[in-house]
């Protein structure tokens, strides 16, 4: 009997873990969804492709998730400050009125260093015109 309640006990800790991963790794795909687009113009001279210009929020403490871009993304932060984690690369913190760069298939994931405030930044991306503001950054596998 005891064998059982611990087998059952250990399913649930278990379960209650994988849970909160899952709810964890949901919560940082949807910040690649959201965003306010500022503009979008079409290229001249680039047949098919926009620039497009996002406002970003990150809430406190939150993160982007690791992800990818198709394209090249430049990355002004605005207010707040930020980890930019790159696969293979050293963490860098990126502080307000500084910017980065990433690089199509790069890998990477943007924390939020504050507790309290939120990190805002602008995204510019060269992208497939029309293309969805969720299609811009997709989750690493």
């Amino acid at each position: 009997m005891k064998r059982m309640f611990w087998l059952l006990s250990m399913t649930f800790v278990a379960g209650a873990a994988l849970g909160s991963f899952g709810i964890r790794l949901l919560s940082a795909q949807e910040s690649l969804k959201t965003g306010t687009v500022l503009q979008r113009t079409e290229l001249k001279g680039a047949s098919g492709l926009e620039a497009i210009l996002v406002l970003r929020e990150l809430p406190p403490g939150k993160e982007s998730g690791r992800h990818t871009q198709s394209g090249n993304e430049i990355v002004y932060i605005e207010s707040g400050s930020v980890t930019l984690e790159i696969q293979g690369k050293s963490p860098k913190t990126v502080n307000a009125g500084e910017a980065f760069t990433t690089s199509a298939g790069e890998v990477h994931n943007v924390k939020n260093t504050s507790a309290t405030e939120p990190a805002k930044a602008l995204a510019f991306y060269i992208a497939k015109k029309g293309a969805r503001l969720d299609d811009l950054s997709v989750p690493a596998k």
